[in-house]
């Protein structure tokens, strides 16, 4: 196999292990943080994480403020509030506790913070021409990556476009990985975010963009994501399990940041603007079908997807490419199945007369660039077509 050339500055520093988060003083501090903006939401808040990252906090800075209103798909008005408050706050230190949503927040309100402008003026990549503060990222799903990401993705108010809005200066300077704060999630959000974080690893295997160290982090993602889903699923007190699935969501993000994504993340955003499907519901709904759909196009593909499969033992390539992306699929089917994610649009809440408008949308979002066949609107509306008309049969493992 030839080695696609790939030029990786590491970005953010990693702090992983139980109970880690009472480091996060000492680290504000290490950045010379001393007006600490903790941006978080009402969730974070009753569960007494935040309290206990503000406790971490005031021992080492001068002032730390909260920022609690964070919302689901955080939009350009959700940004404008917390941009307001860290103003007002003084803030020259962000630390984003929660979820994507969070941490795309405190991102969004770093652009704007520093740089000034509007959201729309940062879409793209490398928009922003000043320094911006230090953010400390602090998840509490495995699920995104977004602690390990460059981009804020952030959606316009009144027309629900999603805008990825990616730069180096966005990045977290430090992912704080502590799997005790995943502990108390509801069973439903573990389920849609680690199907989000299995998607991750499974889309950056084999999208035009994967390189030598992107597939290192998808493998080893891969590996323990689909290994340790069923355990949190069925056990949700096992912190080893929760630090592997911590720990592979954020090697999921690694990847994301050089491989990119691909035409499940296409199809799913359209789903979730629309229709208010889950986006880790929508990525799984539509995950098996793209699988099939690239490993239809040429053998490249479905060696990356066999080689893929072959790292948590699924498969072997030496059984044969075919076979092991069928395994490949039988698993995945399996563990939505186990997450409980809908298997058909209709499930789902989506509603199958809106498939033309659903995939000429698909077609316009930036992750289709990456996918390792490339798709026509035609091929956007036979996904949401078979996702429409198929239920998911597999559940051997």
């Amino acid at each position: 196999m030839t080695t696609a050339p790939f030029d990786v500055t590491p970005r953010t520093r990693l702090v992983f292990g139980a109970g880690a988060l009472a480091r996060l003083g000492e680290l504000a501090r290490e950045l010379g943080g001393r007006r600490a903006l903790l941006v978080t939401d009402r969730g974070l808040v009753n569960a007494g994480h935040a309290a206990k990252a503000v406790a971490a906090l005031q021992p080492h800075v001068e002032h730390v403020g909260v920022y609690d209103q964070v919302r689901e798909n955080p939009t350009t008005a959700d940004v404008a509030r917390c941009l307001a408050m860290a103003r007002e706050e003084k803030t020259d230190l962000l630390v984003g506790l929660g979820g994507g949503s969070s941490m795309d927040t405190a991102k969004g309100t770093n652009f704007l913070l520093t740089n000034g402008g509007e959201m729309k003026d940062y879409w793209g990549v490398g928009k922003a021409t000043r320094p911006m503060l230090p953010l400390i990222a602090v998840p509490t799903t495995a699920g995104t990556g977004s602690e390990c990401q460059c981009a804020a993705l952030i959606a316009d108010e009144l027309t629900h476009q999603k805008m990825a809005c990616l730069d180096p200066k966005a990045a977290a300077r430090i992912a704080l990985l502590d799997p005790e704060l995943t502990v108390s999630l509801p069973a439903r959000v573990t389920a849609v975010t680690g199907i989000d974080a299995i998607a991750h690893a499974l889309e950056t295997a084999v999208t035009t963009k994967r390189n030598a160290l992107s597939l290192m982090y998808s493998h080893e993602a891969f590996k323990r994501l689909t290994h340790a889903l069923p355990v949190v699923l069925a056990q949700p007190t096992d912190l080893k399990a929760r630090g592997e699935m911590l720990l592979g969501a954020a090697l999921a993000g690694l990847a994301i940041e050089t491989s990119m994504l691909g035409a499940a993340h296409s199809c799913a955003n359209p789903l979730t603007a629309h229709f208010n499907v889950v986006h880790g519901a929508a990525v799984g709904l539509m995950l098996p079908h793209v699988v099939r759909f690239n490993a239809a196009g040429d053998e490249a593909t479905r060696r990356a997807y066999a080689e893929l499969a072959s790292a948590p033992e699924i498969a072997c390539v030496s059984e044969g490419l075919e076979n092991a992306v069928e395994a490949l699929v039988a698993r995945l089917e399996t563990l939505l199945n186990l997450a409980g994610i809908p298997r058909s649009m209709t499930e789902a809440g989506a509603d199958p007369a809106q498939i033309p408008a659903l995939a000429a949308e698909a077609a316009r979002q930036w992750t289709a660039n990456f996918n390792p066949r490339r798709l026509t609107g035609d091929d956007f509306v036979g996904l949401f077509t078979a996702a429409a008309e198929r239920r998911g049969e597999g559940d051997a493992a």
